[in-house]
């Protein structure tokens, strides 16, 4: 299990979500119009609209230069991880993993 909870909208594209639950991941679905239930993710829809501006499509895109905003905005080292970045906290996770 590399998730301990998954929160995301009521969208279609989520449907087979509730499968994850089967492996260990708790899946919490927000109230329609509620971004608050999902501050983090509502965050980085901020953040990613640097890249891609509202209402461009990300079809405009090579899928080379969505993966470097994606590396951008993964790169970034947030105070409530310590200032450490999710590559950083990942490999430490899977050295612990690897040593056990």
């Amino acid at each position: 299990m590399f998730f301990k909870s998954i929160t995301t909208d009521n969208g279609s594209e989520f449907l087979d979500f509730t499968n994850v639950k089967q492996r260990g991941t708790d899946v919490y679905f927000a109230h329609p119009y509620a971004s608050w239930e999902r501050p983090v993710n509502e965050r980085h829809n901020g953040l990613l609209r640097r890249y891609i501006p509202k209402g461009v499509s990300i079809e405009n895109f090579s899928p080379k230069q969505v993966l470097f905003f994606a590396d951008e905005l993964n790169g970034r080292p947030p105070k409530r991880l310590g200032y450490r970045t999710p590559e950083e906290l990942f490999d430490d996770f899977l050295d612990s993993v690897y040593a056990a």
